[in-house]
């Protein structure tokens, strides 16, 4: 808004100079770019990145597997794990050594994080396995990904906002800076003359 009554107010302004209405202009095109712009740079990169982590979604479905792993004993807690953020996120988790069967029908045994507050031997519990039995991380939900999608939207609508901002302003820098040289060329010329109204010379 600050914009458009800029350009209103320069409009018959005798004082007005023509760098005057070529800011405001520049103003009122990054206002319009920003409001146009940004929002279908967001929503296509939006776009690229639901489909691509969509795609993800339906490639670690089908490639880890959740299968039943039995406990075996339980192990101890690392002495290095000191951060408090992780404690209290394994507070439900513990770490155990479990067998557990591999879709492609092998056996397997070894360390694993069991969502079992106070595991004992023989409980059972679902760890995910790529086919081979190897344990991977659980696979992307389609929620996380498409909030993930919505966050890049976003952050590409701002950096969009941005640049344009950031290049109004770099552009009104120079021509305040060009004006500045102006105004220094003619003191120069008036300078010898400063004072001596009428003097003659």
């Amino acid at each position: 808004m600050r914009t458009i009554s800029g350009l209103w107010r320069w409009r018959h302004n005798p004082l007005r100079r023509t760098s005057d209405l070529a800011e405001a202009w520049l103003a009122l095109v990054a206002l319009l770019l920003i409001l146009v712009a940004a929002p279908v740079i967001g929503s296509f990169v939006g776009g690229i990145a639901q489909d691509a982590l969509q795609q993800s979604v339906r490639d670690q479905r089908a490639a880890r597997h959740l299968v039943t792993a039995t406990v075996v004993r339980k192990l101890d807690r690392s002495p290095l794990d000191t951060d408090p953020e992780t404690s209290s996120a394994r507070d439900l988790r513990s770490r155990v050594i479990a067998d557990w069967t591999a879709p492609d029908g092998s056996g397997h045994h070894g360390a694993a994080m069991a969502e079992l507050k106070s595991p004992h031997r023989g409980d059972h519990f679902g760890i995910w396995t790529d086919p081979h039995g190897r344990i991977v991380a659980r696979p992307l939900d389609p929620a996380t990904a498409t909030t993930h999608a919505v966050l890049a939207g976003f952050g590409a609508a701002m950096l969009t906002a941005g640049a344009i901002e950031g290049g109004r302003r770099l552009i009104v820098w120079r021509m305040t800076r060009r004006r500045y040289a102006r105004w220094d060329q003619a003191w120069d010329k008036a300078g010898p003359d400063w004072g001596r109204t009428g003097a003659g010379s």
